[in-house]
């Protein structure tokens, strides 16, 4: 027992699907009635599961309660200890302000899906945009549709956040606005796709936008192996050939979910053969922070007929204001402007204009800075923690990679994560249905909770990790 004298077999008895709660009740009424003195060590995540039959995530869970509550705390690399006294939170009293974040909330949940940018100006920086637009706008402005020409400002500030040399020359007319990066996805093979059973190729792992926006343009989807390159160009015109493909849609600064970049090489292959099969290649770019250099050319560039560029401020600046950016191959802006307009009418003038505003104000480039650099922190601890894992990571991308050791499949993994408080996604949110099982998670940084919440998620997640469930060959 880990507390000498407590019955906690009976209370499990009772506990039903709330076990971690019995347990963690068990562990508290030990610390309380000294049995537990300050310093003593619990026992390994695993070790105390097989010792009362529960599951290393029901036991992870608990721990996790007890640390929340300040009884329990983990030492990095040591294991988990009894609290001193000190830590542990005295009763709030009546009228005191209590923080509550949304993000890492009251039930200890880490929302680690997907990433999520710092506060770091830009709020203000929008509600300043807002006040202006409501100060300067013309009431009958305030009442029209928008147009090419009411979102003019937002391409021409956005216009000056690219590298027309890495995406390619264009003129303002090859760039129409969406309402964020999958909408202009979406709109980019509404633009292009032909015929009754049209097919797609993607990346074997891929964002999951990709999926959704062929199933919305009834278009079945073909995945493509990687090497240590990128994309496979043998399987990609294997594809092409077999399946018909009329587009395909990757990555080549960062993939997501796994890090990895194209190589400039692998990029001039993989359009060489979209060139001559006729083949239109987009290119999402929605993961390369903004003012970060490119590592190579966009296929907009090398394959000025075939080649889009879609790309949105979501993941440098916020995700709140709704706007992307796609941009059209040489010949296809009309084309791409007909379909905004027949699926929208365009984006709406108050966000294009609180875009234009902020993209124009000489802080934007602290405040990108600022973003980077948080996001650099929590990718540097999260490799300093979890490092003895195999990982894939950038200090310029707001997710890592994460291999599981033997021992663990990926949804028991997620599943004993959610049970500790913690919510990451599986592989298996990224592969097509026939695709390879593959036993890895995506972690997002959370930049809307503090660096030291992003830290104690990272070691629940390392306890979970250094104590895979036992495995019997049989």
């Amino acid at each position: 027992m880990i507390v000498s004298g407590t019955k906690w077999e009976e209370d499990l008895r009772r506990a039903g699907k709330s076990k971690y709660k019995a347990l963690a009740r068990a562990i508290r009424e030990g610390i309380v009635s000294g049995q537990m003195p300050a310093g003593q060590q619990l026992p390994p995540v695993r070790e105390l599961a097989h010792k009362v039959e529960m599951t290393p995530g029901t036991v992870a869970r608990a721990y996790k309660l007890l640390t929340d509550e300040g009884r329990l705390v983990a030492g990095v690399g040591r294991g988990t200890f009894v609290a001193s006294s000190q830590h542990i939170p005295q009763p709030v009293v009546p009228g005191t302000p209590v923080m509550h974040d949304p993000v890492f909330d009251m039930h200890a949940r880490a929302h680690l899906l997907s990433p999520k940018m710092p506060d770091v100006g830009q709020g203000e920086l929008i509600r300043a945009a807002m006040r202006d637009l409501a100060d300067r706008m013309e009431q009958d402005q305030l009442l029209r549709y928008p147009s090419r020409d009411t979102d003019l400002q937002a391409r021409e500030a956005f216009a000056r956040t690219i590298d027309a040399d890495q995406i390619g020359s264009f003129v303002f007319d090859d760039i129409v606005t969406s309402h964020g990066g999958q909408s202009g996805i979406i709109m980019i093979l509404q633009s292009l796709l032909r015929g009754p059973n049209p097919v797609i190729a993607v990346d074997e792992l891929s964002y999951g936008g990709f999926r959704s926006a062929a199933l919305l343009n009834r278009a079945s989807m073909v995945g493509i192996p990687w090497d240590d390159e990128g994309p496979r160009p043998d399987a990609f015109e294997a594809a092409i050939k077999e399946k018909s493909v009329q587009a395909f849609c990757t990555s080549a600064e960062v993939c997501n979910p796994t890090v990895l970049g194209t190589s400039t090489l692998r990029r001039q292959q993989i359009a060489r053969v979209a060139e001559r099969y006729g083949v239109h290649v987009v290119d999402d770019d929605c993961y390369r922070l903004m003012r970060t250099e490119y590592t190579g050319p966009s296929y907009r560039a090398l394959l000025p007929e075939l080649g889009w560029y879609v790309t949105s401020p979501s993941k440098s600046i916020t995700a709140a204001l709704r706007i992307g950016f796609a941009m059209a191959p040489q010949g296809w802006g009309s084309t791409l402007v007909r379909t905004a307009a027949y699926g929208s009418f365009g984006v709406s003038r108050m966000v294009t204009d609180v875009y234009a505003h902020i993209m124009n104000r000489p802080e934007i480039d602290d405040v990108v800075d600022q973003v980077k650099a948080r996001i650099s922190l929590d990718i540097r601890a999260a490799v300093n923690m979890l490092g003895r894992y195999k990982m894939n990571w950038s200090e310029d991308v707001p997710f890592f990679w994460l291999e599981l050791p033997v021992g663990w499949r990926v949804g028991e993994f997620c599943q004993a994560a959610e049970a500790a408080g913690v919510l990451v996604k599986s592989a298996e949110d990224f592969a097509l249905r026939d695709s390879r099982s593959v036993h890895c998670v995506r972690v997002a940084v959370n930049g809307l909770v503090p660096h030291e919440y992003w830290n104690e998620a990272l070691n629940t997640l390392r306890s979970l990790l250094d104590n895979p469930p036992e495995r019997i060959a049989v």
